[in-house]
């Protein structure tokens, strides 16, 4: 299908299929801001809540070439609109209140009980919107023996087991490269707001979404915490998997190819590329029960092949064959990959600054209701006044909450 084609009947007077739904979100960091990242790149219109100094990535590095601007602000908190405001004090929690009363769905993460604390929990939010959707991203989650512990993705990796398993075979215990445990109980924040918006719409009960960082890694571990409780031993394979073979990574004359043969007939149809079709039928080798039990041999046999060949070269015969193969890429790779490209995975957004940066896009597409990067992240407070208008606050009000330091 061409790209055209997919778009054919898109319509361009919304933002996102989420048009129309309001978000007030107090959150930091990665986890809680992605959960917002996602209902904002839809086309919800968020306010992110921040204190005057600004939550804290938009004070980490890496910085965006060029720029003062720290590029995970950039890449989590685009397309939402900026509030500075201390929630911390009763005038700053009664504003928070009073755009609460008029959002569909709230988002936090901070450590459990510290927005009740400051009169902003999902109790004293839904006094003011008894419809509510108030969504709460955290390590540990709202209850349990660990709930009031401070969490991070990396502790989340490590007590769910998923570090365990991460590295090589016969080395220590890696964490991620990236923030996968925030990233899926960020995305499990945003969909669980997406379930509870249904219910909300269908009997006009609001609720509170628990978004854990532990129960998302172990919700998206391909069922092993169902085979640890069973008793099934779960061990480390590095790059290869258990259940199939080949699956791994393999060197060629330059650079590297991951190879994935989950199917018989595809080990046939690799046979036959490598010039090797007797391997199709050995024993050993034939079916995928052998070749598990048999990896070391048949590793060596595609890694022989392999050696002979660069990796782009190998990647084209063997994925003109129907097998699953990639080059093994750097980012780098990638930002310059004409699929990424053609799939909008970078757009250009103008940053507060006024330089240009490509920012990373939305991955669902949309026929009807495309999504896109429709603005970088917002300076601090850029969008204060606005936003403190739609509640009601003149000028004279404004000013005086400035003068105040509450704004």
């Amino acid at each position: 299908m061409e790209k055209a084609e997919f778009y054919r009947d898109a319509r361009h007077d919304l933002p996102g299929p989420l048009a129309g739904v309001r978000v007030l979100e107090a959150t930091t960091s990665w986890a809680g801001p992605m959960a917002a990242c996602l209902l904002a790149d839809g086309g919800a219109d968020v306010i992110k809540c921040e204190l005057a100094s600004g939550e804290m990535s938009r004070h980490m590095p890496v910085l965006m070439p060029g720029t003062d601007l720290s590029f995970l602000n950039q890449g989590v908190n685009r397309n939402k609109r900026s509030l500075s405001i201390d929630l911390r004090r009763p005038a700053g929690r009664d504003l928070f209140l009073s755009l609460a009363a008029r959002s569909d769905i709230i988002v936090e993460n901070f450590t459990p009980g510290t927005l009740a604390g400051w009169g902003l929990g999902y109790d004293d939010c839904r006094k003011v919107k008894p419809d509510i959707v108030y969504v709460s991203v955290s390590g540990w989650g709202q209850f349990g023996p660990e709930s009031s512990r401070a969490g991070y993705d990396p502790t989340a990796q490590a007590a769910s087991g998923w570090m365990a398993l991460n590295g090589p075979r016969d080395g220590a215990p890696c964490k991620a490269p990236t923030y996968i445990g925030d990233d899926l109980a960020g995305l499990h924040g945003a969909l669980g707001a997406m379930m509870a918006l249904h219910h909300r719409d269908r009997t006009g009960e609001g609720q509170h979404v628990d978004s854990a960082l532990l129960d998302a890694v172990l919700f998206q571990s391909n069922g092993y915490l169902t085979l640890a409780a069973m008793g099934e031993p779960t061990p480390r394979m590095g790059s290869e998997v258990t259940v199939t073979c080949p699956v791994n990574i393999f060197e060629c004359r330059e650079g590297f190819i991951y190879l994935a043969v989950a199917l018989d007939s595809h080990w046939c149809a690799l046979c036959e590329v490598m010039g090797r079709p007797d391997l199709a039928t050995a024993a050993g080798f034939a079916t995928n029960t052998e070749r598990v039990l048999n990896r070391e041999a048949v590793n060596e046999a595609v890694a022989a092949w392999c050696r002979t060949l660069p990796a782009e070269e190998a990647d084209r015969r063997i994925g003109a064959a129907g097998v699953a193969v990639a080059v093994v890429e750097t980012f780098e790779d990638a930002a310059r990959n004409p699929h990424v490209l053609e799939r909008a995975m970078l757009q250009d957004a103008t940053l507060e600054d006024g330089s240009v940066a490509r920012l990373t896009g939305p991955a669902a597409k949309f026929s009807r209701t495309p999504t896109r990067v429709r603005h970088a992240a917002h300076a601090l407070g850029e969008d204060t006044d606005d936003i403190l208008r739609e509640v009601g606050l003149d000028d004279d009000a404004i000013g005086k909450l400035r003068a105040d330091g509450l704004v």
